[in-house]
């Protein structure tokens, strides 16, 4: 049972912590969490950006307001809402007012423009989407939508097929608290987007469950306790940002405060601004905050545990001392499993391991017959749950890739790991071919089809150089054969590709190739390619100088 806490010390705002006791699986609906709060601690800060402070009550106010909103727009159960903002408070009470009609809401990444964009909003099947203002433009490239009206934050400056109404209307709403009472915890909330990483994205379908259950395995394995108070500098595109930030607050009743996008420069100045005293980052974010040049102050922050995943071991000490860090965790997690691994409280783990699993999952190493491998032998890291609705509900509109992701009846992960003898488990490596950089997983495929899509390119393969920040992240590098006769420099197909594509898809490294290594059945041997690595014929974007345009 999740430890009710009576004792109530002063803490952000003089708010008090509230764990809420959500050991009957039908209370697990996020609505009625936050309802449930705002019954018991309506005055107290739940989200904070700058200087504007919102409580649970005036939260669960707002998400009424959006639900009433979104309802008379037509939106019921079972419907989805596109979303393509920056993070914020507005996309909290967006996403529960969706959530409180049994709606699901659909996160976009903010990078994305062109045929990726439009992908996505078409996979998504939503009749409305919910847009920053200085996005439109991008928005109003694709030409014809599929949503049949816009909600726009902020004010719009280009005009697009559809009707475009202000989102800040729904700020001045008032709803009734929408009747829970026919959904269910395991019903989906929302569809996040993979990475694509072997072709189009899928749409992972998240229940009511997983994130809260999420959300409390978190708090207790981070000792959250009062006084607590929650930073989030992530994308709401990221799962992250929601289960280790805005839900993590939401079950354990302390603020969550909030700025829009990660600053290494600026990230310990916000921790104090707020207070904070919880962070979580991902990828090379706290390797550009270890890496940046010491000052006396450093230690003159308020912050007790940082989720830094994952963080080379022999740097975790020194970044404790430096920074005045009581703990940093460790962990293993995807949108399909959530903190499916993690290093639990009070106990003593080997170096670079990842923890122990969670409970409602077991948890295997299989091999590709689907054996468990013996003790110590790499294997596919593989889950089921031994709870209902532990893990996620299957891929939006996907029925193939549910199946082909659940073989056998466990759910397979795509990475490989190890499991000692002490039951503790190390990643080894990743079992499909994509590229992890700066906490994002880049689609090899998605890169050599921009590449091959310019004139001059007759084959391209995109591979991962080991990043110099971060040994389990890699930069990218293209190899290019061109066609006969053809020419073109490693600017020119960057520049290309910057101006078709996401920015963090511009590679590093581009090398020029008479012909690429390929297997009897014409498969390209990429391993071949990595082993290849960087060689004097590189050429290197950040040592030329190429400037990547976001």
């Amino acid at each position: 049972m999740v430890p009710q806490i009576e004792s109530r010390l002063p803490s952000f705002s003089g708010d008090p912590m509230h764990w809420i006791d959500l050991d009957d699986n039908a209370d697990r609906l996020l609505g009625r969490t936050l309802r449930r709060q705002a019954e018991a601690i309506p005055d107290d800060d739940y989200l904070v950006e700058g200087e504007t402070h919102y409580s649970y009550g005036r939260v669960n106010e707002l998400a009424n307001g959006f639900a009433r909103g979104f309802r008379e727009m037509g939106i019921k159960r079972g419907d989805t809402v596109s979303f393509f903002m920056g993070s914020g408070s507005d996309v909290v009470f967006s996403a529960l007012g969706v959530n409180k009609l049994g709606a699901l809401w659909t996160p976009t990444n903010t990078d994305y423009k062109g045929p990726w964009l439009r992908e996505t909003f078409e996979d998504g099947k939503a009749r409305v989407l919910v847009a920053d203002a200085d996005l439109l433009p991008r928005v109003a490239e694709l030409g014809e939508l599929p949503f049949e009206r816009v909600l726009v934050r902020g004010k719009p400056e280009v005009e697009l097929p559809v009707p475009v109404e202000p989102l800040e209307a729904f700020l001045e709403l008032e709803g009734e608290e929408p009747d829970d009472t026919d959904l269910h915890y395991g019903d989906s909330t929302c569809i996040l987007w993979t990475s694509g990483t072997t072709g189009r994205s899928k749409g992972v379908l998240q229940n009511h469950n997983v994130w809260i259950r999420a959300a409390l395995d978190g708090a207790m394995n981070s000792g959250l306790r009062e006084g607590e108070v929650i930073y989030s500098c992530l994308p709401m595109y990221h799962t992250a940002a929601w289960v280790a930030n805005v839900f993590r607050a939401l079950v354990t009743g302390v603020p969550c405060a909030m700025d829009p996008h990660f600053s290494a420069s600026d990230f310990w100045n916000r921790t104090r601004y707020y207070g904070a005293t919880m962070v979580f980052t991902l990828g090379a974010m706290h390797m550009f905050l270890w890496n940046a040049p010491e000052r006396d102050d450093d230690k003159d922050n308020p912050v007790r545990l940082a989720g830094m995943v994952p963080m080379p071991e022999d740097i975790i000490p020194k970044f404790k001392e430096r920074f005045g860090i009581e703990e940093i965790s460790q962990g293993y997690g995807q949108s399909e499993a959530m903190s499916a691994l993690a290093r639990r409280p009070g106990g003593t783990y080997k170096p670079n391991s990842l923890g122990e699993p969670a409970p409602g999952l077991e948890i295997k190493l299989l091999d590709d017959q689907d054996q468990e491998v013996p003790i110590g032998e790499t294997g596919e890291f593989c889950l089921r749950p031994t709870e209902p609705f532990a893990l996620f509900n299957g891929y939006w509109q996907n029925p193939e890739a549910t199946v082909a992701a659940w073989r056998n009846l466990w759910y397979h992960a795509g990475d490989l790991m190890r499991k000692d003898e002490d039951g503790e488990y190390f990643f080894v490596d990743r079992k499909k071919d994509f590229i992890r950089y700066k906490g994002r997983n880049i689609s090899s495929f998605h890169v050599e089809a921009m590449i091959n899509a310019h004139p001059a390119v007759q084959q391209s393969a995109a591979h991962g150089v080991v990043s110099a920040e971060l040994e389990a992240e890699a930069e990218m590098k293209v190899c290019v054969v061109l066609k006969p006769g053809e020419k073109a420099t490693p600017e020119e197909l960057c520049r290309f590709v910057n101006d078709n594509a996401p920015y963090f898809m511009v590679p590093r490294y581009v090398e020029f190739l008479d012909e690429l290594p390929q297997t009897p059945t014409n498969r390209v041997q990429k391993y071949k390619l990595r082993e290849r690595g960087v060689t004097p014929e590189t050429w290197d974007g950040i040592a030329a100088g190429f400037k990547v345009e976001r």
